[in-house]
């Protein structure tokens, strides 16, 4: 009987083609984690994921990670390479993590230009959808002494920028929260000059099956309650844990970036694969 009614049911949607697209066009869905939510609503609960998460971000990767992602970050930066009076767009990178490293290198090979009027901060922009992350990120800017930076709140997928006016591009560990990556990587790619290059830091997929049994076990079953008992919030973690799970293995993911119109990409394997850097350059 289920049988029958299942045919019945597909030949009844697809006599009614032009009503079946409308309710779809009007309820797209996506994936926040594991459920399925319509896209408008990710985008809230990914605002309400980092409004929760913004105060203790810095501790609770270091408690998640055994303190590695400094390492991870600090390897990145020294890959983006910064070049002086480059302009640089941080999508993603309220907190500062990637930008400070980037201000802090080129101050270490130029120290001259600590001075105010030329101070390597004036050519950083962050972007970043959560004003709670731009709010830490002020706060620590502030004690830095990096006042040139520009703090814009905005989408990934509709940058607030016009186009080739960044020398580089990065992203941390934001790009997998989008609802839309492809649109997020067109958008990399329209604000970039010619020549530009566009980096990310991502949680991949660990290739070895055995590794990644336990890198599972770890994830789904320390980090939630982790974060329950320094934040008070289980489910934000529980979603971030999901999310690098949903998110494309690093092929596909280069293959993505390939679409977007950047070329000679490469990605590089971090920690047997638990992260990865990409890159790619608008050529």
């Amino acid at each position: 009987m289920s049988r029958f009614g299942l045919v019945s049911k597909d030949i009844l949607i697809s006599t009614r083609p032009s009503i079946r697209a409308l309710y779809q066009s009007r309820h797209k869905t996506t994936h926040f984690g594991y459920q399925d939510v319509s896209e408008e609503e990710k985008s809230e609960k990914v605002r309400e994921v980092f409004a929760s998460v913004a105060a203790k971000y810095d501790l609770m990767n270091d408690l998640m990670s055994g303190g590695v992602h400094r390492l991870w970050k600090d390897y990145f930066v020294k890959q983006v390479a910064p070049v002086p009076q480059a302009k640089l767009l941080d999508v993603a990178g309220g907190t500062g993590d990637i930008s400070f490293r980037y201000i802090q290198r080129l101050l270490y090979q130029q120290p001259q230009h600590k001075e105010s009027e030329s101070h390597p901060s004036k050519q950083v922009t962050i972007c970043d959808l959560s004003e709670s992350m731009l709010a830490e990120g002020r706060k620590r800017a502030k004690k830095l002494g990096y006042t040139g930076i520009s703090w814009v709140c905005g989408d990934a997928e509709q940058l607030p920028f016009p186009e080739h006016c960044f020398d580089c591009y990065t992203i941390a560990y934001g790009i997998r929260n989008v609802v839309h990556v492809q649109k997020a990587l067109n958008e990399a790619y329209r604000v970039l000059e010619p020549g530009g290059r566009f980096m990310c830091l991502e949680f991949s997929q660990v290739p070895n099956p055995v590794l990644r049994w336990f890198y599972d076990q770890y994830s789904f079953n320390v980090i939630p309650p982790v974060g329950h008992v320094v934040t008070g919030d289980w489910h934000s973690y529980q979603y971030l844990v999901e999310s690098i799970r949903k998110f494309p293995d690093q092929k596909t993911f280069a293959l993505m970036i390939e679409d977007a119109g950047f070329r000679r990409v490469r990605y590089e394997d971090l920690t047997f694969g638990i992260t990865a850097i990409h890159s790619g350059y608008k050529l």
